[in-house]
């Protein structure tokens, strides 16, 4: 056991991304952040955490240069790659949140525009992941990689667009919904007209993308 720290790390036999060796490196990083820290690990340090475990694992990996880059993150065996993270303390483990997929700028705030302009963002990109940490708990420490499939992501050129006309924000903010053939909910884009003006994606079922790996450590893991 690394650091003496039991352990269950589990990667899908299916995953073109995370090897043994991946696995057991990244997994590595993880227990040393946290012998150090109760926070979860932040995305510049998962950016570079993730890089190093694909390089050291003998997968090729860069980071982007500009940390302001409007696109992909990381680039591994010469596919771009987009990278989320989830850590807020009301996470929901069946229900993808992400906070922050872009920024809008500051040009017309149009439903439709701004749609689309998600849309062009996705061209930056081939492969979408999100790391999710489940629980910080010092006793039982959880993360996970899942898949976000962009083809899913893409299924918003033909959202039901909807504004939220009794917020008080200005510019008002709204949803873009994403349905499945029985009208059940797949996720929501919310156009968030706060102080940021940015893309939140919100209720992403992760039945509907990949789990390729988990990672939990600490004294209740086993």
């Amino acid at each position: 056991m690394a650091f003496g720290v039991p352990r269950f790390y589990w990667c899908s036999p299916i995953s073109d991304l995370i090897t043994q060796d991946v696995l057991e490196n990244l997994g590595d990083r993880l227990i040393s952040h946290h012998a150090g820290s109760r926070q979860a690990l932040s995305k510049d340090r998962f950016e570079f955490a993730l890089e190093k475990s694909l390089n050291d694992s003998g997968i090729p990996a860069t980071l982007v240069k500009s940390r302001t880059n409007r696109g992909h993150d990381l680039t591994i065996n010469g596919t771009p790659v987009s990278l989320k993270t989830e850590a807020a303390a009301a996470i929901r483990e069946n229900m993808i949140h992400v906070s922050k997929w872009m920024e809008l700028g500051r040009g017309p705030w149009e439903l439709p525009l701004l749609r689309d302009l998600f849309l062009e963002h996705m061209r930056s990109y081939e492969r979408i992941f999100t790391f999710r940490c489940l629980s910080a708990d010092p006793e039982r420490v959880c993360y996970e990689l899942v898949e976000i499939p962009k083809a899913l992501m893409l299924e918003s050129a033909n959202c039901i667009l909807e504004v939220s006309e009794n917020s008080r924000q200005n510019p008002k903010p709204g949803y873009g919904y994403v349905r499945d053939s029985e009208g059940q909910l797949k996720y929501s884009l919310y156009f968030d007209g706060g102080s940021e003006r940015k893309l939140q994606i919100k209720h992403l079922r992760k039945d509907l993308c990949i789990v390729h790996a988990t990672w939990a450590f600490g004294s209740a893991a086993l």
